[in-house]
């Protein structure tokens, strides 16, 4: 079992370029978490080969960004194997004129029968201006699988913004409720304590820049 860390907090200007490869033998698991927070253009690789039977694979992500602010995840997932599992969820919060950009493929070949692998990418645009590029894909080649795939791009919910401004909450704390809420999903995957802490403490400040809802009217 590998649980695999991966906190990007970098300097405005930086350029982040990452790539990562694992390739996992029978009965193996393998749970990743991609937070991106900082750095000017972020590219982030991540490839997984479930190589060995009744593999088990969990990668989630997170990225937050503002600004003139580029990050680009591509991921890729290579069932190669019967009775195996992989369950992907990424989320990116985008504000001003960033762009964030998903590209993730699940490749399931001839004989990885029982395969049963979900992806999903799921995107909160919090400024006219900002852009976000989304490509889940599906390559299935064999026929007994479960496979899932699928992607969301909006605002936030007005019904939920009505309820608590009826509450007696301001607009610009209510938005930033809903979207911290959005972004938590994430971080309370992480199994490992001190790293979730930290990470709630991080996510709060990187929110703390967040465009109020109105900014998209």
């Amino acid at each position: 079992m590998v649980d695999y860390y991966r906190i990007q907090q970098e300097s405005p200007l930086a350029y982040h370029v990452s790539s990562v490869g694992v390739r996992q033998e029978e009965l193996s698991s393998f749970s990743s978490a991609s937070i991106n927070l900082g750095g000017a253009l972020t590219r982030n690789n991540l490839s997984v080969e479930l190589a060995g039977e009744a593999c088990t694979t969990v990668m989630n992500g997170l990225s937050i960004v503002d600004g003139d602010r580029h990050v680009d995840n591509q991921t890729a997932l290579d069932h190669a194997s019967p009775r195996c599992e992989s369950e992907e969820l990424y989320k990116a919060i985008v504000d001003d004129r960033a762009r964030s950009v998903f590209n993730g493929k699940i490749y399931v070949r001839p004989g990885a029968q029982k395969t049963d692998a979900k992806q999903t990418n799921r995107n909160l645009l919090l400024s006219k201006n900002a852009t976000v590029d989304t490509k889940p894909q599906l390559e299935i080649f064999a026929d007994d699988v479960k496979c899932t795939h699928g992607a969301t791009v909006g605002q936030l919910d007005e019904n939920q913004l009505f309820y608590l401004r009826s509450r007696a909450m301001d607009e610009q704390t209510a938005s930033q409720l809903l979207t911290y809420g959005f972004a938590n999903d994430i971080i309370e995957r992480i199994s490992l304590e001190p790293v979730r802490a930290y990470l709630h403490r991080a996510q709060t400040s990187a929110l703390r820049t967040v465009a109020a809802i109105g900014d998209l009217q």
